[in-house]
């Protein structure tokens, strides 16, 4: 990124669109000076221009829910960041995940990728934050062996449903091998943008 290929405005920012690289999810709107741009180069978090403090901020310095910055990007014009990254937590100080979280239109029934990021999420955060009773803490507390165990036995389940080519168990037992995958990133510090690298690499 050359920095004077990026317009800032004659107050001297820019916008920036923060998002999730698992989900995709577009989190929030903040902006940056010439200076927050460049901490955030630096990361390893996101670091934002405060126009009611003015004065630079670390998104999530205060509650914990930082973003870990994985790439940044511009748009065509230069007058836009885009800042890709590892989502802590929520991202709105409302508690919402996301900042737009207020709907005019009501969104079509999901299907696809993004959910396995915010299943992603869902598993990061039980590690996080136990909830007692949860299965997703079960396998943690039992730790890697237990894990493991369930990957290997749910990958069973996916040759002995394809080798009845029964479609619906093998959508069902492919989504239990995924889940248990995914718990084992997340046991190893791992995220699927970690698998989508790897996956870049193969084109």
């Amino acid at each position: 990124m050359n920095l004077n290929d990026i317009k800032f405005d004659e107050n001297g920012l820019v916008p920036a669109i923060a998002q999730d690289v698992n989900t995709m999810e577009v989190l929030m709107l903040a902006y940056m000076n010439k200076e927050a741009l460049q901490k955030t180069l630096e990361g390893p978090y996101a670091t934002y221009y405060s126009r009611s403090r003015q004065s630079l901020w670390v998104k999530g310095e205060t509650s914990k829910n930082v973003q870990e910055v994985v790439s940044v990007s511009y748009d065509c014009d230069g007058d836009t960041i885009l800042v890709r990254v590892k989502q802590t937590g929520v991202a709105c100080h409302t508690g919402a995940r996301t900042c737009f979280h207020n709907l005019l239109t009501e969104p079509e029934e999901k299907t696809d990728a993004s959910v396995l990021g915010e299943l992603f999420n869902v598993i990061e955060d039980r590690k996080q934050n136990p909830v007692e009773g949860s299965y997703t803490n079960k396998l943690f507390v039992g730790g890697l062996d237990r894990i493991l165990k369930k990957v290997g036995e749910e990958a069973g389940e996916v040759i002995i449903a394809a080798k009845n080519e029964d479609k619906a168990e093998i959508a069902y037992e492919a989504a239990d091998l995924m889940y248990h995958l995914f718990v084992t990133l997340a046991q190893q510090g791992m995220t699927p943008a970690d698998i989508y690298d790897e996956l870049k690499k193969r084109r």
